[in-house]
């Protein structure tokens, strides 16, 4: 589970968070915590690399969009764009991105990088484009590990798809939320029940969540694929390369090299 610490460290507990307060609490969580994710993280992301995970695997070598060359001319949705690496990465290869982010603050360091494709601020669940808008759909991280309801997300993107299109997404792999999110040792002992859908909250004083994130078993997640309307066409566990010696959360070559620690969706719209 990705999350950075705030000045006021707020309650962590487990607890269910329906779409709306999902939606508003991570609106507000990377709002404020944008700044600091991208010097944490920014050069690790770079500027215009498409990366699907802590592992670092790079779509140059993954192809998992198809290949390369024929990426150009292709409508491409970003969801969960952050700063817009992926959309640079897209537009360097002749595609046309738009990058959307639920997050105001993170589209400003997009802004603030560079480029010449559109910026939209808005909720996945609710993608403001027009039935059958875009070839090519793709989400590192973004807005599925965050919301109630994956399948809103899911249809919405089946709809601005246009038939035949493509949606690759890269989530924390299920098994992890079986595990501490902990770098060393301590997150190698299961320590919870790894079919416990139950949100994990984090709330201030009052009990008003600032952070949501849902966990979706492997089947659940193959399921939400072909109820939504796609054929799921590959599942990619990256596994961890000998060169990543980063930590990156509960991210590590540890933990890295013996279990795996994200999941990516090859889905295909018909």
């Amino acid at each position: 589970m990705i999350q950075e610490s705030e000045a006021s460290e707020p309650e962590a507990t487990r607890r269910d968070a329906d779409v709306t307060e999902s939606s508003r609490a991570n609106r507000g969580w990377w709002d404020r915590n944008a700044d600091e994710y991208q010097v944490e993280h920014g050069t690790f992301l770079g500027d215009d690399r498409f990366v699907w995970g802590p592992e670092g695997l790079d779509e140059v070598e993954a192809e998992l969009l198809g290949p390369p060359e024929e990426l150009k001319g292709r409508d491409v949705l970003e969801i969960g764009a952050g700063a817009a690496q992926c959309s640079r990465w897209l537009t360097a290869q002749g595609a046309r991105p738009i990058a959307l982010d639920i997050s105001h603050r993170q589209l400003q360091h997009a802004l603030r990088i560079g480029g010449s494709f559109p910026l939209v601020c808005a909720d996945a669940g609710a993608l403001p484009f027009a039935d059958g808008s875009f070839d090519l759909v793709c989400s590192a991280y973004g807005a599925l590990p965050f919301v109630a309801d994956p399948r809103l997300v899911l249809r919405e993107v089946r709809r601005v798809l246009r038939p035949g299109g493509r949606l690759v997404f890269s989530v924390t792999h299920p098994i992890r939320w079986a595990f501490p999110d902990e770098p060393g040792p301590e997150g190698l002992s299961v320590s919870g029940s790894y079919f416990d859908r139950t949100p994990y909250v984090e709330q201030d004083d009052e009990g008003r969540a600032v952070y949501v994130e849902h966990h979706r078993t492997l089947g659940d997640r193959v399921r939400d694929v072909v109820a939504s309307g796609f054929r799921l066409v590959d599942l990619v566990e990256p596994e961890w390369p000998a060169w990543n010696t980063s930590e990156w959360g509960g991210w590590s070559p540890l933990r890295g090299n013996l279990i795996p620690g994200t999941a990516i969706f090859v889905c295909e719209r018909d």
